[in-house]
């Protein structure tokens, strides 16, 4: 699989160093070395690539800017940000980045950024397949990395204001992720998971007790939202 990309910096040194490594990797194929984040607009809009290599200290429009015009496509291409200022890593995140390449940065670093961007198209070009029973699972973006969790493996999701937390039967520490519980709601199966809560999404294979307003999930106990205790009650109607 190739990836078109294009490499964005207004810095010479920096532009010809991406370009460069771009062009050494097997695939990669580079559509275009450009200046400013103007110009990279254009040829996106002519282009069909699948990754930026992204500066984002520019003159007109950032990068960050950049990201958010193009957060609104629907297929979007992957951005991985290549700055001198490690204090927009949390604004390449909430952007979506796939990943963030502090300067300077070698050969190495780069590869293993672009890898990353290999293996996400790889995902999202593989064939549907069927539900199975045990072994179903989803990706999950923890930092810069998709993280693959096994369905049954989840006790429930707890929603923050930004985030989500994801508690695992098989770690201590839960997943935190930038997305929200309603787009892990719509991800999920109602056959097997429920939002109880505005904050909470349960796994139903794993609740332990009920009463009428609440729920246990090991030593965890749930509160019940009254908007959602109709669809709850059907639920535990069924364990008499």
């Amino acid at each position: 699989m190739i990836l078109n990309c294009i490499a964005v910096d207004d810095e010479p040194l920096a532009l010809g160093l991406v370009s460069s490594f771009i062009e050494q990797t097997p695939f990669l194929n580079l559509k275009g070395r450009l200046s400013s984040a103007v110009e990279a607009l254009k040829v996106l809009n002519d282009e069909d690539i699948d990754l930026l290599f992204l500066d984002i200290q520019m003159p007109n429009l950032n990068g960050i800017e950049l990201a958010r015009v193009l957060d609104s496509r629907v297929n979007k291409p992957r951005i991985i940000f290549t700055t001198a200022y490690n204090q927009f890593a949390l604004e390449g995140y909430k952007v979506d980045a796939l990943d963030y390449l502090l300067k300077p940065f070698n050969y190495e670093e780069f590869l293993r950024a672009a890898q990353k961007a290999l293996k996400y198209k790889e995902l999202i070009n593989k064939p549907a397949e069927e539900p199975k029973q045990e072994d179903e699972y989803l990706f999950i973006k923890v930092e810069y990395q998709l993280v693959r969790v096994a369905l049954n493996d989840i006790l429930y999701i707890e929603g923050l204001k930004d985030y989500v937390k994801i508690w695992l039967k098989s770690a201590p520490k839960p997943l935190l992720s930038l997305t929200s519980l309603k787009a892990l709601e719509e991800k999920l199966s109602s056959r097997r998971f429920m939002r109880v809560h505005r904050s909470f999404i349960v796994s139903l294979d794993q609740i332990n007790s009920v009463t009428r307003n609440t729920l246990q999930i090991g030593d965890i106990n749930i509160s019940v939202g009254e908007q959602y205790k109709d669809a709850f009650n059907g639920f535990i109607s069924k364990w008499g």
